[in-house]
């Protein structure tokens, strides 16, 4: 399927499942696709052919843009490196979650959250250990004995009940040792863990006013905004640059800011007035060394 065809798809699904849907970045590189939102959950989409093509700097801007919009990071794919996906299983690459499209459709749209996390050696799934105890003891078994009957040491028994997860095949015949279901479904959409750290890019000149401020500022590497500026709990998707390569992007970061509820700006050197793309503000940066605080700034942009 192609790269375009899949896109498709998941805007499709999406629309489906009642998400507001970003217009598509397609400013290079980049690091997502889309951004989505439905309720209070917010997707911030990756889509790729291959899920091993997803590098660690992609993964690592993607994590810090979902950590402070308050997102999740997603990865929809069709294949690994070896084998295609498979429906109904969540991959893990570089720390955010990965699945095809007919996964992402059961999610969303039927409501069916997938029960298999692959791994290296194989497809696994998580168990509900305290009720696997209850079973045991219920039935009159031992660790021993019900470690005899699933072919593996006491031990292992003993780690299931403490949360272990275990392969799609255990799982079967423990569900069919005690005729009940003990395998818990993944929220593939649960995503707490902070961005790594990583050595800040130095910001342009014109951002400098910023830190002066006191306006915190995380830089980008392939995001079509170049920084995400921090102030108490607003958030402001900045871009900065030349005029000719901020104003194509400021359209998309203001409909990004819509969707995520916070806002934009776009700094533009050489540039002296002062005007809207979209929900985008659009300033110089006389301006911006106009203002003496943060709060000037979400005034002037909320204007």
């Amino acid at each position: 399927m192609s790269q375009e065809r899949l896109l498709q798809m998941v805007i499709s699904i999406l629309i489906m499942a009642e998400f507001e849907v970003s217009d598509r970045c397609d400013i290079r590189p980049r690091s997502f696709d889309l951004v989505s939102k439905r309720g209070d959950l917010i997707l911030i989409i990756k889509v790729v052919s291959h899920i091993d093509s997803v590098s660690e700097d992609v993964a690592s801007d993607l994590s810090l843009i979902t950590w402070h919009l308050r997102g999740t990071p997603l990865i929809i794919g069709e294949r690994t490196r070896d084998a295609e996906i498979e429906r109904g299983a969540v991959y893990l690459r570089n720390g955010i979650n990965a699945m095809n499209v007919a996964t992402l459709y059961d999610c969303l749209v039927e409501k069916v959250p997938p029960l298999v996390y692959a791994s290296p050696g194989g497809l696994y799934v998580n168990i509900d250990g305290e009720l696997v105890r209850r079973l045991r003891e219920r039935h009159q078994m031992s660790l021993g004995d019900l470690a005899h009957l699933l072919g593996v040491s006491r031990r292992t028994i003993s780690k299931y009940e403490s949360g272990m997860g275990t392969t799609l095949d255990i799982a079967i015949k423990l569900e069919e040792i005690f005729d009940t279901a003990v395998v818990e479904a993944l929220d593939p959409f649960r995503y707490e863990k902070p961005p790594s750290e990583r050595v800040p890019l130095e910001p342009e000149q014109c951002l400098s006013d910023l830190a002066r401020m006191g306006i915190e500022l995380h830089t980008m590497q392939r995001a079509p905004f170049q920084a995400l500026a921090m102030y108490r709990e607003e958030t402001i998707l900045t871009g900065y640059g030349p005029a000719q390569k901020i104003v194509r992007r400021a359209a998309l970061i203001g409909n990004i800011s819509e969707i995520t509820s916070t806002r934009a700006m776009c700094v533009i050197k050489n540039y002296h007035k002062r005007k809207r793309v979209g929900k985008t503000l659009v300033i110089g940066e006389d301006t911006l060394h106009s203002l003496e605080d943060g709060s000037e700034l979400i005034q002037l942009i909320d204007e």
